[in-house]
């Protein structure tokens, strides 16, 4: 009884517990300082691999790093547990220096592991590693200029056409590794996708593509610029007819003249304002009194220099036929004929006798028509105080038949002199 007496004193005592509280906080100090001291190996995966010194290797030797055999390694590290254990993999750096390289080469370095800053690395061991090196190539830096090219995706509204697009800039400088540079051929850009009547302008992206049209990739790759500005112009279309004016002479009238033109009209395109006040283009003026029943010719299509010739056709031939008229000649003599506007102190001498002359009319006017009927004048106000003999062209008419005249070009001989 006296012994269970003591015991249950000793329980009951603040001091026992005391001095229990006091061990068992010894032993777990011991047991934590054992734990955090304990060597420990951990593998990490997935390192990130990062190249010191490429800024150097590009502005003092003009050369990049391409085709890198891996972005991440698989590294052991051993060490305190307090300190490995607390790392994951992206606490680790797995370096590369590429400062001191060269010379263009495949090139095969090995790697250093930089731990957390502020790491003692004193206790630190790093054991295998995987990949042991990097693998790449040490390339030239070059530049290459490339075409802009590209097409409109949407649609023309009816009744306008559109231009070839443009580019701003037209060409753009791609910089890179000589060897990813020489496939590419141009800048590809797809831009809009709704209907448009008027001229539309986007800033678009592009891609690189190659001569057969794949697209290439621009993985270390730089631009002079990262977007374009397409242009698509939008012009109003017109369709214009092709005609002919007239000089109505010798009986000859729109009345009983047939036309032909080939082509009747061609299909211009260009600024609405310029189209809207067009509603035909002339190819010629015509004087009927130039030929007798036929007229055939073939004549450039003249039009603004702003406007665009979709039909593609640069010619027209006229046709004309004069229909319900009759011709006969005629001869005139010496006393039917005369001088006007002679310049005075001068005088004119007719030496022609006669003179042949072809009429156009209707055969019944033709039937009532007498010689002395017709009159041939001579201007000489161009002659002004020439002297000499000239073949001076006339002017032919029909006293009292106004529908009937002469056909052709004619001259009479005449003798000038001062009095």
């Amino acid at each position: 009884m006296k012994q269970t007496s003591i015991m249950r004193k000793l329980y009951n005592s603040k001091a026992f517990w005391l001095v229990i509280a006091l061990l068992a906080s010894l032993s777990l100090w011991i047991y934590v300082i054992s734990q955090e001291t304990e060597a420990y190996k951990q593998t990490f995966r997935g390192v990130k691999v990062e190249l010191v010194g490429e800024d150097i290797l590009l502005n003092s030797r003009n050369m990049v790093i391409t085709d890198r055999s891996t972005g991440t390694v698989t590294v052991e590290v051993s060490g305190p547990r307090r300190i490995v254990g607390s790392w994951s993999s992206d606490d680790l750096i797995a370096q590369v220096d590429v400062s001191k390289l060269t010379q263009p080469a495949f090139t095969s370095l090995q790697y250093t592991i930089k731990f957390p800053d502020g790491t003692d690395t004193s206790s630190l061991k790093t054991g295998l590693k995987t990949p042991e090196t990097i693998n790449f190539m040490v390339s030239a830096q070059t530049k290459k200029v490339v075409p802009v090219v590209g097409s409109f995706e949407g649609s023309v509204a009816d009744g306008f056409t559109a231009e070839n697009p443009e580019f701003e800039p037209s060409t753009i400088t791609v910089s890179g590794p000589e060897t990813y540079l020489k496939n590419i051929s141009r800048a590809w850009v797809e831009f809009g996708s709704q209907e448009i009547n008027s001229t539309y302008s986007v800033d678009a992206p592009y891609v690189l593509l190659d001569e057969e049209g794949e697209e290439c990739s621009t993985t270390g790759l730089s631009f002079s610029d990262d977007t374009v500005k397409a242009t698509l112009r939008i012009l109003s279309v017109k369709e214009i007819p092709l005609t002919v004016d007239f000089i109505e002479a010798a009986g000859a009238s729109t009345a009983n003249t047939k036309i032909t033109v080939e082509p009747e009209s061609i299909t211009l395109a260009g600024d609405t304002a310029i189209l809207s006040a067009m509603n035909r283009i002339s190819l010629a003026t015509i004087d009927l009194s130039d030929f007798e029943s036929t007229f055939s010719d073939t004549y450039l299509i003249k039009y603004d220099d702003g406007l665009k010739n979709l039909s593609g056709m640069t010619e027209a031939t006229v046709t004309v036929e004069i229909v319900g008229l009759d011709a006969r000649d005629y001869s005139v003599d010496q006393e039917n004929m005369s001088c006007i506007n002679v310049t005075d102190g001068f005088n004119a001498t007719i030496l022609s006798e006669s003179l042949s002359v072809r009429l156009r009319g209707t055969r019944e006017q033709l039937d009532e028509v007498r010689r002395e009927n017709i009159r041939i004048v001579a201007d000489l106000k161009d002659y002004n105080t020439s002297v000499g003999q000239y073949m001076v062209p006339v002017r032919i008419s029909v006293d009292g038949f106004a529908d009937v005249g002469a056909v052709g070009d004619y001259t009479i001989s005449v003798e000038i002199r001062k009095d």
